[in-house]
């Protein structure tokens, strides 16, 4: 009996023994296969946040091809090197790519951030103006972007050199500084907004979700084992209300701006009825056109035709017709001095054409006799009611020649009216005044 007793307890002792093996794979396989799950979900969520940024970015691209303006590439430019930061973070392009060299991965983590914090302190002060406003603001945002783009390429070197070894400590200073961005952003948001700006409010907002997905993202990278679900949320979320707020202020900024210079009638300096140069605009491309006169060692005419009776139908046609005679006079005068001269507007009873490096005077003539010959024609305009109008225009040449580069633009122009004024009782056919040489006081 004793041999049996032993035998069964030995045969107990194995299967026991191999159900604990058995229990022990079963329970490896569960954790294979939940990793695997939560890794699909983890990619699944930086890839939904991965597509709102790319349809912010096509919105930034389309607002870039629609005002074609300085803010607007500069805020493209700001969301790409941002949004490359996030994704980086997220570590989606390494799961997808697994292939991907770490040393350069690790350089765009560590250095796109602060470089991201530096590019949101410019263009912060730029956008609010609050540095002109506030000395302590102005030293933040010099004294802060600067330290920032030091660091980023510090930081970049250090990745380089030392990466396989102290990734994560290079990673930690990377958040530190963005952390301190994040700071310094908030605070020169909540300044502007104490001074009365009204969307510094909404940018308050902005920073506040940029501090949850910079922690967040940062979290992610740092403690890989403890990250969760609900983290990934969070970051993702702010990370897309981040750029979509920052978008939608900047497009907002942008159109009032362009609301306040339609508004001031200095909208890149172009008039609206004829698209010609008007003011400072005009005043430097006059002054362009002397200096490449002077430089080939040519003389530089001004022409300047004095529309006397533009409002003439005003009282019968009402004053819409005066934008029409404009657009028509324009063209023929581009018409007729073609596309190498410039063609501008004065004020709008006043055409100026520039003729630069005049080699031979009589081309100024011809100039002139075709520019008669174009302008006096009679015109239809429709008035009010859509009833047409005839305009037979009324007009005065005077034409100055200067030889100096550092002829004053206003003066020349000016000095050109005054003769086509001095001219006024001339008919259009008879031959303008013409002075030959202005030198430069």
């Amino acid at each position: 009996m004793l041999p049996v007793h032993l035998a069964l307890i030995s045969f107990n002792t194995k299967h026991d023994r191999w159900g604990q093996s058995d229990l022990n794979q079963e329970s490896a396989h569960l954790v294979t296969h939940n990793r695997g799950n939560m890794q699909s979900l983890e990619n699944e969520v930086w890839a939904v946040m991965l597509g709102g940024l790319l349809t912010i970015s096509i919105m930034a691209i389309m607002d870039v091809a629609r005002s074609r303006s300085l803010s607007s590439l500069r805020s493209l430019v700001f969301l790409i090197i941002t949004a490359s930061s996030c994704v980086l973070l997220s570590g989606l392009p390494e799961d997808l790519f697994p292939l991907l060299p770490a040393t350069p991965v690790l350089i765009l983590k560590a250095s796109l951030g602060p470089l991201s914090g530096a590019m949101v302190l410019i263009y912060l002060g730029q956008w609010l103006g609050s540095a002109a406003d506030d000395r302590l603001v102005f030293h933040i945002i010099s004294s802060g972007s600067k330290a920032l783009v030091i660091c980023a390429f510090l930081i970049s070197t250090a990745s380089a050199l030392f990466g396989e070894t102290y990734s994560t400590e290079i990673l930690l200073f990377a958040a530190v500084l963005s952390a301190l961005a994040v700071l310094m952003a908030t605070l020169t948001s909540m300044r502007a907004a104490q001074l009365g700006d009204r969307m510094a409010r909404d940018m308050t907002i902005g920073c506040l979700f940029m501090a949850m997905s910079t922690s967040g993202l940062y979290a992610h990278q740092l403690l890989t084992d403890n990250t969760s679900f609900i983290l990934w949320m969070i970051s993702a979320f702010s990370t897309v209300m981040f750029f979509l707020t920052m978008v939608n202020l900047g497009i907002r900024h942008n159109r009032q701006i362009r609301r306040l210079e339609r508004l001031s009638g200095i909208s890149q300096g172009m008039d609206p009825a004829t698209g010609l140069p008007r003011g400072s605009v005009l005043l430097a491309k006059v002054d362009d056109a002397f200096w490449r006169s002077a430089r080939i060692h040519t003389s530089c005419t001004v022409i300047a035709l004095h529309l006397r009776n533009l409002y003439e139908l005003s009282d019968d046609a009402g004053h819409q017709v005066d934008q029409q005679i404009l657009a028509a006079m324009a063209a023929r005068m581009r018409r007729a001095v073609g596309f190498r001269c410039v063609v501008g507007l004065y004020h709008p009873r006043c055409f100026v054409v520039v003729m630069s490096a005049v080699k031979q005077p009589q081309v100024v003539g011809k100039m002139t006799v075709r520019l008669r010959a174009l302008m006096c024609k009679p015109l239809d305009v429709v008035g009010q009611n859509d009833v047409i109008h005839s305009f037979i225009p009324q007009f005065s040449v005077g034409s100055v020649t200067v030889t100096a580069a550092n002829a004053i633009p206003t003066q020349v122009i000016d000095e050109a009216e005054q003769i086509a004024l001095s001219g006024e009782r001339e008919v259009p056919s008879e031959t303008e005044t013409v002075r030959s040489t202005l030198n430069a006081r």
